[in-house]
C-alpha cells in the first residue's frame, strides 16, 4: 500500500455540509497558514483529491488562487509546492509589513474608540499567556495583536495587503524559531506601542514601531542560513 506524502499525512479536513463541496481552499491555506506544511513540501494533486474526495479539478482550482497568494509556487513539469522564499524575499516581506503597518497605525490611532484599546489590551495579554503554551499559539496571538492595531484604521485594502505579506512569511514559522529572551523584548515593545497608541501619540507610535521592526529583524536573520525555511539565493 502507498504511503501517504508528507503533505498529505499532515492535512486535516473539515466536514462539510450535506450535500456541499469539501473546502478545498480553506483547508489547504489553513495547513499552509498554521506551519503544518513546511517550505518547500510537494504538493501531490492526485493525493489530495483522493484525501478530500473529489477530482483533481477543485485541487488545481485552490492551487491556483494559493499560488496568487503567493502560499505556493509552481514549476512546469515538475508541480506545486509550499512556496521557499529566500531570505533577502522574506526580509523584503518585513519591510512591506512595517511600511503598510505604519501608514495603518497613524489612520489607527487616531480613529480607535476605549472598545479598540480594550481588544488591544486583552489581544496584548493573551500574547503573553501564549508565550507559554506553546510556539503555534504565540504565532497566532502576535497575529492577533498586530492586526487589533490596525483594524481601526479603516483602510481595508491596506490591510488585505498587509495579511497577504504576513501570509507569506508563515510557512517558515519565524516566530517557532525566536529565542525567549527575544519574546521578552517583543513583550515590552509591544507595551510601549500600546502606550503611545492609547495617548494617540503618534509620533511615539511609528518610532516605536521601528524599534520594534528592527528587532523583529535582528531576531529573524540568526536564523538567515537556515536550509529548512530559506532557498538558495543562487
Amino acid at each position: 500500500m502507498r504511503r501517504p506524502s508528507d503533505f498529505t499525512s499532515r492535512l486535516v479536513r473539515t466536514a462539510a455540509a450535506a450535500g456541499e463541496m469539501p473546502p478545498v481552499e480553506s483547508d489547504l491555506r489553513h495547513a499552509i497558514l498554521t506551519g503544518d506544511q513546511p517550505p518547500g513540501t510537494s504538493v501531490p494533486i492526485d493525493e489530495v483529491a483522493a484525501f478530500f474526495g473529489v477530482s483533481a479539478i477543485p485541487v488545481r482550482e485552490a492551487l491556483k488562487t494559493l499560488f496568487g497568494e503567493g502560499l505556493v509556487e509552481h514549476r512546469p513539469h515538475v508541480g506545486y509546492r509550499v512556496a521557499k522564499l529566500t531570505f533577502l524575499e522574506f526580509r523584503e516581506l518585513y519591510d512591506v509589513r512595517q511600511a503598510l503597518e505604519s501608514a495603518a497605525l497613524r489612520a489607527a490611532a487616531v480613529n480607535a474608540t476605549s472598545v479598540d484599546h480594550d481588544r488591544i489590551r486583552d489581544a496584548h495579554g493573551s500574547l503573553a499567556d501564549a508565550g507559554a503554551a506553546g510556539d503555534r499559539e504565540y504565532a497566532a496571538a502576535t497575529r492577533r495583536f498586530h492586526f487589533a492595531l490596525i483594524e481601526p484604521s479603516g483602510m481595508h485594502r491596506l490591510i488585505r495587503m498587509y495579511e497577504t505579506a504576513w501570509n507569506i512569511t508563515e510557512p517558515a514559522r519565524p516566530m517557532s524559531r525566536v529565542r525567549t529572551h527575544e519574546r521578552a523584548g517583543f513583550h515590552a515593545d509591544h507595551e510601549r506601542l500600546i502606550a503611545a497608541y492609547v495617548a494617540r501619540d503618534t509620533e511615539t507610535l511609528i518610532a516605536e514601531s521601528e524599534r520594534h521592526y528592527a528587532h523583529l529583524k535582528s531576531a529573524i536573520s540568526e536564523f538567515a542560513d537556515d536550509p529548512e525555511c530559506f532557498a538558495d539565493p543562487a
